[in-house]
């Protein structure tokens, strides 16, 4: 019995891969297509259009008035003139401070 159900089981792998299945076959469809025939004669030329009337022309504007200059402005006073320096007899001298050493 321990046999039987391995040997069912394997008898029937085997039939069922065995069946070789055939491919489907997918026919496509044939779409006509018109193509155009050659191109007819060229038509007659029309006849050219009237010409249309000139506009009238417009009026000249008037000149303008000329502006008048303007007046010239007055002199400015002169400032009051300062007292002369007063010569010093004190010196004095600046020295600057010695920098730091380096650290």
């Amino acid at each position: 019995m321990k046999y039987s159900i391995i040997f069912a089981a394997v008898l029937a792998a085997l039939a069922l891969s065995a069946c070789d299945k055939k491919p489907t076959v997918v026919t496509p469809t044939v779409v006509t297509v018109p193509v155009p025939g050659p191109a007819g004669p060229t038509g007659a030329t029309g006849s050219s259009g009237t010409t249309g009337q000139t506009g009238a022309t417009g009026s000249t504007g008037d000149t303008g008035a000329t502006g008048s200059s303007g007046g010239t402005g007055a002199t400015g006073s002169t400032g009051a003139t300062g007292e002369p320096g007063k010569t010093s007899s004190d010196t004095v001298i600046v020295i600057p401070p010695t920098p730091a050493p380096a650290r």
